[in-house]
Parts: C-alpha cells; structure tokens; sequence
C-alpha cells in the first residue's frame, strides 16, 4: 500500500521554482508575441485591443486568416487569475490560423481587482464577443487558470448565451485547475480570495456538463504532480455525466512548454482543438 497526503500546498502548485531555467518566461513568449502581432497587423490581418467591456483589460486581440474564417477558436491565457494578459500568446494563433480558423485572445481583470467569479464572466463576455464578428463553429482552450476558464464555459451554470453555447465544437483545457478548493490552502489565496462557497460555484469538475459538451483535457507529462492530478479529474468525472472527454499526458513537455503545440499547424495539439 503506498499513501500519499500533501502537506505542502504551495510547493504543490508552485511551477516556476520546480522548472530549470524558469526565468527565461514569460519574455520566452513575450519576443515571439510580439514580431508575430506585428506581422499580421502589417498584412491587415489583426483587429488589437477591441473592446468587449468597460474596463481598462476588457479588450481581446483577433487573428485573421487568409480568405473567410472557417470558424472561431478563443485562446485563454493563464497567470493564476493573477498575471499576464493576451500580449504573450500572439505567436501560438499559428497553428489555427493556418488551418484557416480566426483566434481571438482576450485579456481580462485580474485579483484581487475582482474575484473569480467575476473573471468567469467577463471571459465569456469576450466570447460573445468575438463570436459575433465570427460565424461558424467555436473552438475554446486556455492554459491553466485559462483552462479553468474556458472549462467552465460548458457547465451547466455557463454565462455563456445559448446561442454561443450551440457553436461550441471543441474545448481544450491545457494544465488547467478543474477544482479550486485545493487551492484554499495556498499562500496566493491571499490575493484570490475563493472560499469554499466560490470553490463550489466555480470549479468546473464539482459542476455538471452542458448537453453535448466535448472536453479534451491537456498536460505536460513533467508538470508537477497536482497538475497532472487535476488533468485527469475532470475528464473522469465528465465522463460519468455524459460529456465526450479525453486526456492526454504529452512527453517532456511541463508547464511553460505544454502550450507550444499550439503554435504547429501539424501538432497533436492543434489538430484535436480543430477536429471535428
């Protein structure tokens, strides 16, 4: 018999100081970001910072194809609803837009500004949004936190409009956090705020599918142990509420490198977020 209990909840979800080299991020990402935006706003394929709320972060960045979009995807960035915003993930629309999918990428308010909950609509606010400028069908991934996100879009207590909600084809949810109750026990609970009764109401693996939701659930087969933990959950328990799920630990891949698939037109990655 092997026992396991955590007793150190921060190391547990501690990703920077568990990865060699982990400095080199997020200016890894922010380099490429940026000379691609800049590509695509020089061949008139790029609308930036388009508006879909009324505050200062409620805007997203859409990434055109060449000719009419066969589709939608919206990428979620991660940060632990604390970090970052859409400028470092530019680069990773590639692989979409070269199958012929328009990529919108939003930014969001972050903790302690507003709680999670908040987050949760404000992210399908810029859905809505970029869905409305994109017809045909709606692709949805985010890395961490925004796996978090972009899983809790097909809930049954989704924000989602019902409209939205019937264009969904896809959900990949890469290194995401499935249930926040774990991370009550953190020290960055601090700055996040949740309690037990937004852990209940937010966290997509306590939470019932909608009708029809597809999910595949993405990891690094080097992340830290809860990542992986929290990979698999969702798809177990989906699984048992009637959503189409998978789970795929991808080799030598931890979680600042997991996301780069996206990037490849050819990727695994990219490929089962556009099958149909």
């Amino acid at each position: 018999m092997l026992e396991h209990r955590i007793s150190d909840w921060d190391d547990a979800y501690a990703n920077g100081v568990n990865i060699a080299r982990s400095d080199r991020w997020p200016e890894a990402w922010a380099g490429p970001a940026e000379t691609f935006r800049n590509a695509l706003l020089a061949a008139g394929r790029a609308k930036l910072d388009l508006a879909y709320g009324a505050r200062p972060r409620n805007r997203l960045d859409l990434f055109l194809p060449e000719g009419t979009a066969r589709g939608l995807v919206v990428f979620v960035h991660g940060g632990y609803w604390m970090q970052l915003d859409k400028n470092s993930w530019s680069h990773l629309a590639a692989g979409a837009l070269a199958h012929g999918y328009a990529v919108a990428m939003p930014s969001y308010t972050l903790c302690p500004q507003v709680r999670i909950g908040e987050i949760v609509r404000e992210v399908a606010a810029a859905i809505g949004e970029a869905a409305g400028t994109v017809g045909g069908p709606l692709m949805l991934t985010g890395h961490s936190a925004g796996g978090h996100l972009v899983s809790r879009m097909v809930t049954a207590t989704s924000p989602l409009a019902p409209d939205i909600r019937r264009r969904i084809r896809n959900v990949v949810s890469i290194s995401g956090l499935h249930d926040l109750r774990p991370l009550l026990s953190t020290a960055m609970n601090e700055t996040l705020a949740i309690d037990e009764a937004e852990a209940l109401a937010e966290s997509p693996a306590l939470l019932r599918p909608m009708p029809d939701a597809r999910i595949t659930c993405w990891a690094g087969g080097n992340e830290r142990a809860e990542f992986l933990r929290q990979n698999a959950l969702l798809s177990n328990i989906w699984t048992g509420l009637g959503a189409t799920t998978a789970t795929v630990v991808e080799p030598d891949r931890h979680h600042f490198t997991i996301i780069d698939g996206l990037g490849d037109a050819r990727h695994p990655l990219t490929r089962t977020l556009l099958s149909d």
